[in-house]
């Protein structure tokens, strides 16, 4: 029951207001509530944040980059560039240091030489002594802040070393441009390096700058860092020459054990295994070297486009020379006929093949020319047919001269019996009867025997009385006066009459001198 502030009774209308008021309040309140707690989240969160956004690597600024290496190396990009910002700051401090010792070795750079243009002859002696005696302290001042100097710029390359190490962790996690360059999120830390790091040497004051060269060259993070550097490139080399060498004999005499593979094949496939080990151990040499090999690959990788289409010609011959070796056309020391050049194989690349002729030429040729015309191989099998042709006379005697050769062929140590030699009277030609002679060799054995036979057959021709003729023309001379009616064309009559003997010239008769 509702009552007035009164003490009487509440209507139902005023009791549905009285409630209805309750509720609006309640509302509002609750309404302020939830906006109070909407904007006052993100700052709570912001504040828990950047509490716990601090950099956890920098708590012990004398760690190894092979150990920082191992910590930052689960993080994600985020949270690297919060450590990459921790040793921003080390670095900033160290770097700090370093400027204010600079400034303080010019300082005492400017004191010494104020006094030194007091230390003259024209100075009384008392007042010069004391001028001595102020320039060795000041002396000493400075050479004790080199040393404070150096020992700072080596804090400073430390800094350096370990931003670096979480630089690269960032590189790995958000990769790179097209152009294999860093992203732009890094480039700032990289040239907040490049601007503080190295050393600057002072070439007004000869004394500092030994002194900053010296300590670099004796430092662990400078020359004997560079040095140790070298030695591992120069030994890296080396193992690589070996280990490439030891490779690639050992594939050549693998690969020497089966029949079907061809000497080019072999020796393509040792020299590539030679020269991918090369490359390998070249890279991590330049590793080794801190040389980031990342950007000289996608350099390489961009710029493969451009060299191919540069080198179609080249790039043709490498694909010939491809599939010479897969099909074995011919093999070092084969003798070939390829491209118009007979000679000897001698090597083969896969862009080229030399060649050397009978007169001891050496021919390059390309290999997209021999690929693209007839390749013949003289010396692919063990057994070659050496083909002669021997003319007799028409009043010689054809048995007599068939058993001549045959007794030449039957007594020479070369001539192989089987395939059996072929000897047959082959051609009736214009002043011979010419007999085809057909012995079979060894393909080594080719030239001797051809020389040999040859020789045989005429000194045997010779002593039986069989000749050898050689080609003869019969001339028939007829008046100019004697007439010879020749065919008919159509309804033309056609005569030919010749010269007289007077006018006859034997040599256009010939054919060696043309018709007037």
């Amino acid at each position: 029951m509702y009552f007035h502030k009164d003490g009487r009774t509440l209507s139902n209308t005023e009791k549905v207001s009285t409630k209805s008021t309750r509720q609006m309040i309640f509302s509002s309140l609750l309404l302020q509530f939830s906006l109070i707690f909407i904007f006052t989240l993100p700052l709570v969160a912001a504040e828990s944040t950047s509490e716990t956004s601090s950099a956890i690597s920098t708590e012990d600024p004398s760690v190894s980059p092979e150990k920082l290496h191992l910590m930052v190396r689960h993080m994600t990009s985020d949270e690297l560039f919060v450590e990459a910002d921790g040793w921003l700051e080390l670095l900033k401090e160290d770097a700090k240091k370093v400027y204010e010792i600079k400034l303080a070795v010019e300082e005492k750079n400017t004191e010494i030489d104020a006094l030194r243009s007091l230390d003259t002859n024209q100075t009384a002696s008392a007042e010069r002594e004391e001028v001595q005696q102020k320039m060795g302290q000041v002396e000493k001042e400075k050479a004790a802040l080199l040393e404070a100097l150096l020992k700072e710029r080596a804090a400073r390359e430390a800094s350096v070393d370990r931003l670096d190490t979480v630089l690269k962790n960032i590189n790995e996690k958000i990769g790179s441009d097209e152009n294999g360059k860093e992203l732009a999120e890094v480039l700032p830390y990289r040239r907040y390096i490049d601007t503080v790091g190295g050393i600057t040497l002072e070439v007004t004051d000869a004394k500092t700058a030994w002194k900053s060269l010296f300590a670099w060259v004796m430092s662990e993070d400078g020359g004997l860092q560079w040095l140790i550097n070298i030695a591992k490139f120069i030994v890296i080399i080396l193992v690589a020459m070996f280990v490439s060498k030891l490779l690639s004999k050992g594939a050549k005499r693998a690969l020497a054990l089966s029949p079907s593979n061809s000497h080019l094949l072999n020796d393509f496939i040792a020299n590539i295994i030679h020269k991918v080990v090369m490359l390998i151990g070249l890279l991590v040499a330049l590793a080794a070297l801190e040389v980031n090999v990342g950007p000289i690959m996608a350099m390489v990788g961009a710029a493969g486009f451009v060299v191919a289409f540069a080198l179609q010609g080249t790039l043709s011959n490498f694909a010939s020379g491809l599939m010479i070796m897969l099909y074995r056309p011919y093999d070092i020391g084969d003798v070939v006929d390829v491209a118009g050049i007979m000679g000897t194989v001698q090597s083969m690349t896969l862009v080229s093949t030399s060649i050397m002729t009978a007169d001891n030429r050496l021919m390059i040729v390309p290999n997209n020319s021999i690929w693209g015309n007839i390749i013949t191989n003289v010396t692919h099998s063990d057994e070659r047919r050496v083909d002669l042709t021997f003319g007799i006379g028409y009043d010689d005697d054809i048995a007599q001269a068939q058993d001549v050769m045959e007794q030449v062929l039957g007594e020479h140590p070369l001539v192989l019996q089987a395939p059996e030699p072929t000897i047959k009277v082959h051609e009736l030609a214009d002043s011979s009867v010419n007999f085809i002679c057909r012995p079979w060799v060894k393909t080594a054995d080719y030239w001797t025997v051809y020389w040999e036979v040859t020789r045989s057959v005429k000194e045997r021709f010779d002593a039986e009385g069989i000749s050898i003729p050689y080609p003869q023309s019969d001339v028939h001379l007829i008046s100019e006066s004697t007439s010879i009616e020749g065919p008919k064309r159509g309804d033309v009559e056609v005569d030919f009459t010749s010269k007289s003997a007077k006018k006859v010239d034997v040599k256009q008769m010939d054919g060696d001198t043309d018709e007037d």
